[in-house]
């Protein structure tokens, strides 16, 4: 037993006592997963399967070989920028009214396959392939398991929102992947993060100062800067992650300056990490969204281009004077050209008379409860087995997935506030960027399709639940004589129940993609099959 000394006995009168205490109890060394090799063979085998999925029969359909829905204004407007310098400059479309990463994007495509559904959906399919990818090694870091990693691969390929999503040539798959991409780098840099802290632990340098160590560059939390950029540059939703990953970004510092026992973590972090986190995702995200627009800012017919100093423009032309005639004039206009698109969006309200027969509002979207169709056709189809058949493509999420986000949300709730698990609230800041802000305009025209990135973190939380009723592998010592020697078992029953149910839930989740599969892919089927597939009044 240690003894205990109290020094207020031995220490000179007028001293002051110094009080011995334990050592600060730091964090286990665990800055990732360490099965590398293993990881990518898993990952690797289900990003294939993913890209079959998305990939099969890619150009079909379309409406006689043109784009279906939303793809009529981007398809067109990609193939504009690959024949017109890079910008849409088609007098058809005087507004623009997203900005240009996407659009560039699915040029890419244009330019490899040409005008046809492939050209114009191929960039969709790789975006989509490859956010699975993500997710699976995001997941894989923060549940430090391979296994949570591959089942959130798997609810993600046989989710029905990112595969609809994945095999058009629309946006929101974009933003799904930048946003992503993002919230990745920022798990990866909070493990930097705490390993160079550890480190710095080590040396004896983190009581240097009451505010920590520097923390030097942080690249990961750079490639954030710029995953963020580009999201901004595909919609202007992107900057609703910006704030959310921001603050999480400082959070993650502040919770490590703490593990680590710095005496001020949080003066610490505003001293140390406030300043590098505004640059690296506040400026680099502005720069890159600036650099975004680089063949409207080398045009001489981008929409609006001119605007500044240029008393023929054809609408309320902007002086060159004024408060801001110190800002270039190309910065200017294309303030004036993002007033004009934003003024676009704030039209679209339900008060102006706007409505669609598939619009929805954000509190339908958690549990996908109004879908979107976006495609249907029943004269001259054939292949069904009956003189009369459809086809249809519709954006739903794949029930036995979407069902159950009340729940989910609620046991990440519990584990973030009661059990302080970093790891769900961080998956709660992705969705709550994704959805909390639609609710701020609520009369504003809004569609299912604005929920495709609030997939990646609705499977990253199911997957982390999962993981917690497959509960670790163990081997539990059971006594096996009297005399009290023990004999290793297999993984005790509640890992093998939960095992059972995890197995089982997965099972059902693939049986209801399959079942979806013709109206996601528009396979003819009946009419009465068409029917006996929307199971709610509100899919109609």
């Amino acid at each position: 037993m240690t003894q205990v000394t109290d020094q207020r006995a031995t220490a000179p009168f007028g001293a002051v006592p110094s009080w011995s205490s334990p050592a600060p109890r730091r964090p286990s060394p665990d800055f990732g997963p360490t099965d590398t090799v293993r990881g990518w063979v898993v990952t690797a085998f289900l990003t294939a399967i993913a890209a079959v999925t998305r990939f099969t029969m890619l150009n079909y359909p379309t409406d006689a070989g043109t784009p279906v829905f939303d793809e009529k204004h981007y398809a067109p407007q990609a193939w504009q920028m690959l024949n017109g310098g890079g910008v849409e400059d088609n007098p058809g479309y005087g507004l623009v009214v997203h900005p240009p990463v996407a659009k560039q994007l699915i040029a890419i495509g244009e330019a490899m396959f040409g005008y046809n559904g492939w050209g114009w959906r191929f960039a969709s399919a790789m975006a989509g392939t490859v956010l699975i990818l993500l997710v699976i090694r995001i997941v894989r870091r923060m549940a430090r398991s391979t296994l949570i990693g591959a089942i959130a691969g798997i609810l993600l390929i046989a989710d029905g929102t990112t595969f609809v999503s994945s095999r058009i040539g629309m946006l929101d798959i974009f933003l799904a992947f930048f946003a992503t991409a993002a919230f990745g780098c920022l798990i990866v840099d909070r493990d930097e993060v705490r390993a160079r802290m550890a480190k710095a632990d080590a040396e004896g340098r983190i009581d240097e100062t009451p505010w920590g160590p520097r923390l030097g560059v942080r690249w990961w939390r750079f490639g954030a800067g710029i995953m963020l950029g580009l999201a901004c540059g595909t919609k202007w939703s992107g900057v609703y992650f910006i704030v959310a990953f921001g603050l999480m970004s400082v959070l993650f510092d502040v919770a490590a300056r703490r593990a680590y026992g710095v005496r001020n973590p949080w003066f610490g972090a505003g001293i140390r990490d406030v300043g590098p986190a505004l640059y690296a995702l506040v400026l680099i995200p502005l720069g890159v969204y600036l650099g975004t627009y680089w063949a409207w800012f080398a045009s001489e017919t981008g929409i609006d281009r001119y605007m500044v100093g240029n008393p023929s423009a054809p609408t309320k032309p902007i002086g060159t004077g004024g408060l801001f005639s110190w800002v270039p004039d190309a910065l200017r206009s294309l303030w004036y050209f993002s007033a004009r698109a934003l003024e676009f969006h704030e039209g679209l309200t339900n008060s102006a008379g706007n409505h669609h027969p598939w619009e929805s509002k954000p509190w339908t979207w958690p549990m996908g409860l109004r879908p979107m169709l976006y495609y249907y056709a029943d004269n001259g189809v054939s292949g069904c087995g009956q003189t009369q058949c459809v086809k249809a493509v519709m954006l739903i999420g794949t029930p036995a997935i979407w069902w159950l986000a009340l729940p989910v949300i609620g046991w990440m709730l519990w584990r973030s506030v009661v059990r302080r698990d970093w790891r769900y609230a961080a998956v709660l800041v992705g969705y709550g960027a994704a959805l909390l802000p639609w609710f701020l305009t609520l009369d504003r025209q809004m569609y299912y399709f604005y929920a495709v990135a609030l997939a990646p973190f609705l499977v990253m939380g199911m997957a982390l639940v999962l993981g917690d009723i497959l509960g670790p592998s163990r081997r539990i010592p059971v006594p096996r004589s009297p005399a009290g020697t023990y004999l290793p078992v297999s993984p005790d029953e509640r890992h093998a129940l939960g095992l059972l149910a995890v197995c089982l839930y997965l099972g059902l989740v693939i049986a209801n993609f399959i079942w979806l599969w013709p109206i996601l892919t528009a396979l003819p089927i009946t009419p009465g099959n068409w029917h006996d597939h929307l199971w709610l009044p509100s899919w109609r």
